[in-house]
Protein backbone atom coordinates (compact mmCIF):
# COMPACT_ATOMS: atom_id res chain seq x y z
CA UNK A 1 0.00 0.00 0.00
CA UNK A 2 3.00 2.71 0.55
CA UNK A 3 4.32 1.43 -2.68
CA UNK A 4 1.52 1.93 -4.52
CA UNK A 5 0.44 5.43 -3.00
CA UNK A 6 3.73 6.95 -3.38
CA UNK A 7 3.97 5.99 -7.13
CA UNK A 8 0.63 7.43 -7.61
CA UNK A 9 2.08 10.74 -5.76
CA UNK A 10 5.48 10.42 -7.88
CA UNK A 11 5.90 13.03 -10.52
CA UNK A 12 9.65 12.52 -11.14
CA UNK A 13 9.27 11.44 -14.92
CA UNK A 14 6.71 13.78 -16.15
CA UNK A 15 7.86 17.28 -17.95
CA UNK A 16 6.07 19.94 -16.44
CA UNK A 17 5.69 22.80 -13.71
CA UNK A 18 4.45 20.09 -10.94
CA UNK A 19 7.84 18.75 -11.36
CA UNK A 20 9.25 21.60 -11.58
CA UNK A 21 8.21 22.89 -8.67
CA UNK A 22 8.18 19.72 -6.31
CA UNK A 23 12.39 19.55 -7.49
CA UNK A 24 12.90 22.93 -6.33
CA UNK A 25 10.91 22.22 -3.22
CA UNK A 26 12.64 18.58 -2.51
CA UNK A 27 16.10 20.30 -2.41
CA UNK A 28 14.66 23.39 -0.52
CA UNK A 29 15.25 21.06 2.51
CA UNK A 30 18.54 20.34 1.76
CA UNK A 31 21.03 20.14 4.75
CA UNK A 32 23.67 22.12 2.96
CA UNK A 33 21.26 24.86 2.11
CA UNK A 34 19.61 25.62 5.74
CA UNK A 35 23.35 25.33 7.35
CA UNK A 36 24.39 28.44 4.35
CA UNK A 37 21.04 29.83 5.52
CA UNK A 38 21.54 29.87 9.06
CA UNK A 39 25.32 30.58 8.97
CA UNK A 40 24.28 33.71 6.79
CA UNK A 41 21.29 35.00 9.68
CA UNK A 42 23.92 34.36 12.40
CA UNK A 43 26.57 36.87 10.17
CA UNK A 44 24.37 39.36 9.53
CA UNK A 45 21.18 39.02 12.14
CA UNK A 46 20.92 41.16 15.22
CA UNK A 47 20.88 39.13 18.74
CA UNK A 48 17.50 37.59 18.21
CA UNK A 49 18.45 36.11 14.67
CA UNK A 50 21.92 35.07 15.89
CA UNK A 51 20.23 32.94 18.97
CA UNK A 52 17.34 31.38 16.87
CA UNK A 53 20.05 30.56 13.53
CA UNK A 54 22.86 29.15 16.20
CA UNK A 55 19.53 27.43 18.10
CA UNK A 56 18.30 25.95 14.84
CA UNK A 57 21.88 25.06 13.35
CA UNK A 58 22.52 22.68 16.24
CA UNK A 59 19.31 20.91 16.46
CA UNK A 60 19.51 20.22 12.91
CA UNK A 61 22.83 18.24 13.60
CA UNK A 62 21.67 16.97 16.91
CA UNK A 63 18.67 15.52 15.14
CA UNK A 64 21.12 14.23 11.84
CA UNK A 65 23.47 12.51 14.94
CA UNK A 66 19.80 10.52 15.78
CA UNK A 67 18.50 9.89 12.05
CA UNK A 68 21.77 8.65 10.19
CA UNK A 69 21.99 5.69 12.49
CA UNK A 70 18.13 4.83 12.66
CA UNK A 71 18.76 4.68 8.42
CA UNK A 72 21.46 2.55 8.60
CA UNK A 73 20.32 0.25 11.01
CA UNK A 74 16.88 -0.43 8.76
CA UNK A 75 18.43 0.14 5.79
CA UNK A 76 15.58 0.04 3.64
CA UNK A 77 16.19 0.56 -0.33
CA UNK A 78 15.01 4.26 -2.13
CA UNK A 79 12.22 3.67 -4.60
CA UNK A 80 14.03 3.00 -8.18
CA UNK A 81 14.57 6.16 -10.29
CA UNK A 82 16.36 8.49 -11.70
CA UNK A 83 16.11 11.93 -10.23
CA UNK A 84 18.33 12.74 -6.54
CA UNK A 85 21.31 10.87 -7.77
CA UNK A 86 23.37 12.44 -5.36
CA UNK A 87 20.61 11.40 -2.41
CA UNK A 88 21.10 7.56 -3.81
CA UNK A 89 24.80 7.98 -3.68
CA UNK A 90 25.74 9.60 -0.69
CA UNK A 91 22.74 7.89 0.99
CA UNK A 92 20.90 5.20 -0.04
CA UNK A 93 18.52 4.72 2.37
CA UNK A 94 15.10 6.00 2.88
CA UNK A 95 13.71 4.94 6.33
CA UNK A 96 13.29 7.55 7.46
CA UNK A 97 13.36 10.78 5.86
CA UNK A 98 16.25 12.93 7.05
CA UNK A 99 14.32 15.89 4.45
CA UNK A 100 10.85 15.32 6.75
CA UNK A 101 12.43 15.28 10.00
CA UNK A 102 14.60 18.54 9.07
CA UNK A 103 12.16 20.93 7.98
CA UNK A 104 9.16 19.95 11.10
CA UNK A 105 11.72 20.91 13.68
CA UNK A 106 12.64 24.07 11.71
CA UNK A 107 8.63 24.70 11.60
CA UNK A 108 8.37 23.30 15.45
CA UNK A 109 11.40 25.99 16.43
CA UNK A 110 9.91 28.70 14.98
CA UNK A 111 6.74 27.87 16.23
CA UNK A 112 8.06 28.16 19.79
CA UNK A 113 11.06 30.42 19.49
CA UNK A 114 10.62 32.73 16.44
CA UNK A 115 8.15 35.74 14.79
CA UNK A 116 4.39 34.17 13.79
CA UNK A 117 4.89 34.78 10.49
CA UNK A 118 8.04 33.00 10.03
CA UNK A 119 6.29 29.92 11.93
CA UNK A 120 3.08 30.23 9.53
CA UNK A 121 5.80 30.24 6.34
CA UNK A 122 7.27 27.28 7.51
CA UNK A 123 4.22 25.36 8.30
CA UNK A 124 3.02 25.54 4.66
CA UNK A 125 6.32 24.75 3.56
CA UNK A 126 7.01 21.94 5.59
CA UNK A 127 4.55 19.80 4.56
CA UNK A 128 5.17 20.72 1.22
CA UNK A 129 9.13 19.70 1.24
CA UNK A 130 8.25 16.30 2.96
CA UNK A 131 5.56 15.56 0.13
CA UNK A 132 7.98 16.62 -2.49
CA UNK A 133 10.40 13.62 -1.43
CA UNK A 134 7.71 11.55 -2.57
CA UNK A 135 6.85 13.41 -5.51
CA UNK A 136 10.31 13.15 -7.18
CA UNK A 137 10.77 9.48 -5.93
CA UNK A 138 13.40 9.49 -3.62
CA UNK A 139 11.33 8.31 -0.14
CA UNK A 140 7.82 6.36 0.03
CA UNK A 141 4.90 7.96 1.98
CA UNK A 142 5.99 6.03 5.05
CA UNK A 143 9.26 7.34 5.19
CA UNK A 144 7.91 11.18 5.70
CA UNK A 145 5.44 10.07 7.86
CA UNK A 146 8.30 8.62 10.34
CA UNK A 147 10.83 11.64 9.69
CA UNK A 148 8.11 13.71 10.27
CA UNK A 149 7.17 12.08 13.62
CA UNK A 150 10.96 12.28 14.63
CA UNK A 151 10.69 15.79 13.29
CA UNK A 152 8.42 16.77 15.71
CA UNK A 153 9.67 14.65 18.60
CA UNK A 154 13.30 16.65 18.71
CA UNK A 155 11.35 20.61 18.31
CA UNK A 156 9.43 19.43 21.28
CA UNK A 157 12.62 18.30 23.28
CA UNK A 158 14.44 21.26 22.22
CA UNK A 159 11.23 23.37 23.00
CA UNK A 160 11.69 21.81 26.86
CA UNK A 161 15.19 22.08 26.92
CA UNK A 162 15.34 25.93 26.21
Amino acid sequence: MDARLSAQLRVAERPGVLRTLAAILAHSGDSWFWWAGLALLWWRGDAFWRAWALTVLVSIIALAVFVLPVKFLIRRRRPEGEWGAFYRTTDPHSFPSGHAARVILIAILATGLGPGWLAALLWVWAPLVALARVAMGVHYVSDIVAGGALGILAGVIELQIR
